[in-house]
């Protein structure tokens, strides 16, 4: 199908040549159609990068369920890793590391229901399942605790170059989060 084909040329485009780099001209030419074919779907680069997103996303719909919080909380963080190093999670960066302040505001509603609440969303299952086999103490519960493992993902990927390799993932599990979740008797 033609239109799949521009959502996949622009997301090729974005992982390779940058937010800054995209033409129309480019999009259609990786996808082996003319201009005119591309600008007909999406009026504008901004409108045909948000669909190419939001079309190519990899879903975060299951939180892992392995026995234990370390387990699964290392097992999700992966996942997490994967999805920002999928060929959309590169174009994702590239928007947001390239796109001025007006574009990248326009990306904002996708990036937030696209990536960071179902991240959010997994994380909090599994820190409550946490809870329920006492795992984790009862009052680690607060929106910023399922934030600090994407958080840090995006800073070290973004300041620090990291592609979050096992051995850092394992780091942050029993650095940061089994101390944050667990009561000081553990």
């Amino acid at each position: 199908m033609l239109e799949r084909a521009i959502l996949d040329a622009a997301l090729e485009q974005l992982s390779t040549v940058g937010w800054n780099g995209l033409t129309m001209e480019g999009v259609a030419a990786e996808a082996q159609t003319g201009k005119a074919a591309v600008y007909r779907r999406w009026p504008s680069k901004e409108d045909l990068v948000a669909d190419a997103l939001a079309s190519g996303l990899p879903s975060l719909d299951d939180a892992p369920d392995l026995g234990g919080i370390r387990d699964d909380l290392y097992e999700l963080t992966r996942l997490v890793r994967e999805a920002m190093y999928s060929r959309p999670g590169w174009a994702l960066r590239a928007v947001l590391h390239e796109c001025d302040q007006s574009a990248s505001e326009r990306f904002h509603a996708l990036i937030m229901s696209g990536v960071i609440e179902p991240s959010a969303k997994l994380f909090g299952e599994v820190v409550h399942r946490g809870i329920r086999r006492g795992d984790v103490r009862p009052d680690a519960t607060g929106s910023l605790v399922f934030d600090v493992i994407p958080a840090v993902l995006m800073y070290r990927s973004k300041v620090c170059a990291s592609e979050w390799p096992d051995t850092e993932i394992a780091e942050l599990i029993d650095q940061v989060m089994l101390p944050l979740l667990r009561s000081s008797s553990d």
